[in-house]
């Protein structure tokens, strides 16, 4: 990921025009928590952005560490949670480093819309620190573009969007090649996800830290 490029995103484009910043959180984040699927816990974010989801989390009972790789994104999240009252720690670190700064276990992770943005060669460097900052038996919940998602042109594994990033599209194999060695797969699947702009096919992973 290029971060400098993230961090000049939260600078210079207002949230209400980022496509993956979004307040309510996913219909999917929803449910795991409603349905008790996961219990209030010490979680992380990965790849929080503006703290929406973490802060909804943190409402609903969970304790909450937010990571990204942008100071401004992780400003804006400070702001947001001291604003609405949410006790949340926002950090920024990179995910692909060796996330030095994240001191502690957690016993659940989630990332949402972040692995479309780590292309092959760096996701092995992301999963092993997924896995590292996870106690054992923790799950795990990831959500990233599927190759058969209509939008951005809606072919090839490379994809440009209208701000200029550059996204990657994975198939349900690479997901399950990529975290077997580290996790144990209990959920793999393809779903429909509602976006800013749009609807999207993603791949949904829930799985367990072994």
């Amino acid at each position: 990921m290029k971060y400098p490029d993230m961090d000049r995103i939260y600078r210079n484009i207002p949230l209400d025009k980022i496509p993956w910043n979004n307040e309510t959180p996913p219909e999917v984040l929803v449910n795991i928590v409603t349905s008790g699927k996961v219990r209030p816990c010490k979680a992380i974010d990965l790849g929080c952005g503006a703290g929406n989801y973490a802060i909804y989390l943190a409402g609903q009972g969970f304790e909450m560490t937010g990571v990204d790789g942008s100071p401004t994104a992780i400003k804006i999240a400070t702001e947001h949670a001291q604003k609405r009252g949410a006790r949340c720690r926002f950090i920024v670190a990179d995910v692909l480093g060796d996330l030095h700064e994240v001191d502690e276990k957690f016993e659940f992770a989630y990332d949402w819309e972040l692995l479309h943005h780590i292309f092959p060669e760096d996701r092995g460097a992301y999963v092993k620190n997924v896995h590292k900052i996870l106690k054992p038996g923790a799950p795990y919940l990831s959500v990233c573009f599927s190759e058969k998602d209509p939008q951005f042109g809606g072919s090839g594994k490379f994809r440009k969007t209208v701000i200029g990033t550059t996204l990657y599209f994975s198939s349900e194999s690479e997901i399950r090649d990529l975290f077997s060695p580290y996790f144990l797969i209990r959920e793999l699947k393809t779903i429909g996800i509602e976006g800013k702009f749009g609807s999207h096919l993603a791949i949904y992973a829930w799985s367990e830290r072994r």
